[in-house]
């Protein structure tokens, strides 16, 4: 049986969705709260989830992660309760937190599902881990929380892409490209990410060529890094090309065939529902372009067991053991605990963000009153 110690729980950690019509627009605004968005363009938004009932479908892929981890938790002896929040809906990450810490827990291991560094995909989530930490605190609920080290470059996650992409190009022509597809940033979120800049697209670019290298075949692929979910004004740079546009670049250049990866992306939520499989398609269709979209990783059992061995491993860490940490894309395994300004706040530096080296729970400076829970701004 494999040690948890010194854990008392783990915390699946995402971003969440909402699961009736009449969430969608308290939950755009929660995401949205405080950046100045017009109330058109989360109007138009809005009608994204209209095509599939007002409900996003990254609950249930939660739901299914969450039973293959606490399965896969089981497998590596690793006896400890596995619960579930969001940043920006139901169930929110303070009362996970606070369900946890009334069943005794006091050090919870976070998983975020998010594979890569950046401000949006790791830092973000810290403060919102912060928050809660704080809004604990002033009802008397102290806790420690970490969590697990990005997984961009592990077997877990880079192999069933690989299966997915392999399966594709047996479908279409020879000769096809593969479009490996990941969330739009602005460009200076981009350079503030990881602790030295542009770690967003390095790690995005690392682990393509470790999918790349793991397919079967005697020729190798040509493929292309893009972006799709650009929702930044048309003043503000955001990474390019985005995958429409892209998409008519490799008809113009004769590419019989494309397969769309979103790698950036652990389950298939809104953005691989309605900018792939959708508008993409869409796309590819009027081009007379064949098009396959390949599987993200979140379903394999492969990489909830992925989730499990950095679960045990940092547990092992924090025990003073010298745990194995691999790593098979990029220089080598991430830091377990962010350095100081990793993925930094462009808009708000001093934001307290859990997880890292310069964190403690700042109780004694904090407001009077507990930090504003999203639901109350929106609702």
């Amino acid at each position: 049986m494999s040690s948890f110690k010194p854990y008392d729980a783990v915390l699946l950690l995402s971003f969440g969705g909402p699961e009736s019509p009449d969430e969608v627009m308290p939950f755009l605004e929660n995401v949205t709260r405080g950046r100045g968005i017009p109330r058109e363009r989360l109007t138009e938004v809005a009608e994204h989830y209209g095509h599939f009932g007002g409900r996003s479908p990254i609950n249930d892929e939660n739901r299914l992660l969450l039973a293959n981890l606490r399965e896969q938790l089981a497998a590596a002896g690793v006896d400890a309760p596995v619960y579930w929040g969001n940043r920006n809906w139901a169930p929110f990450t303070v009362d996970a937190l606070r369900e946890a810490h009334e069943a005794g827990a006091r050090r919870v291991l976070t998983v975020v599902t998010s594979a890569y560094p950046s401000y949006s995909g790791c830092r973000q989530y810290r403060e919102d881990l912060a928050e809660a930490l704080i809004e604990l605190a002033h009802e008397g609920r102290t806790m420690r929380v970490d969590k697990i080290r990005h997984y961009f470059d592990q077997e877990g996650f880079l192999q069933p892409v690989a299966d997915s992409i392999t399966e594709g190009l047996g479908t279409l022509p020879a000769g096809s490209r593969v479009a490996f597809v990941t969330h739009s940033i602005p460009d200076a979120m981009d350079d503030a990410s990881g602790p030295e800049g542009n770690a967003y697209t390095g790690t995005h670019r690392e682990a393509c060529a470790a999918v790349i290298s793991r397919l079967g075949g005697a020729s190798v692929p040509e493929w292309d890094l893009v972006y799709c979910s650009r929702s930044g004004p048309p003043s503000q740079p955001w990474l390019e090309p985005d995958i429409g546009p892209h998409l008519e670049r490799l008809k113009a250049e004769g590419a019989p065939g494309v397969v769309v990866v979103p790698i950036g992306f652990v389950s298939d939520h809104m953005e691989v529902v309605f900018d792939l499989d959708t508008e993409a398609e869409e796309i590819a269709r009027g081009l007379d372009l064949p098009f396959v979209r390949a599987a993200t990783s979140g379903r394999a059992p492969a990489f909830a067991a992925t989730l499990a061995a950095l679960v045990v491993e940092r547990a092992a860490a924090e025990r003073g053991e010298d745990p194995d940490r691999p790593s098979f894309a990029g220089s080598g395994p991430w830091h377990d605990v962010c350095p100081a300004n990793c993925c930094s706040n462009l808009r708000n530096p001093d934001k307290p963000a859990a997880c890292g080296v310069d964190w403690v729970l700042p109780i004694d400076k904090a407001v009077a009153a507990p930090a504003t829970r999203p639901s109350e701004v929106s609702r």
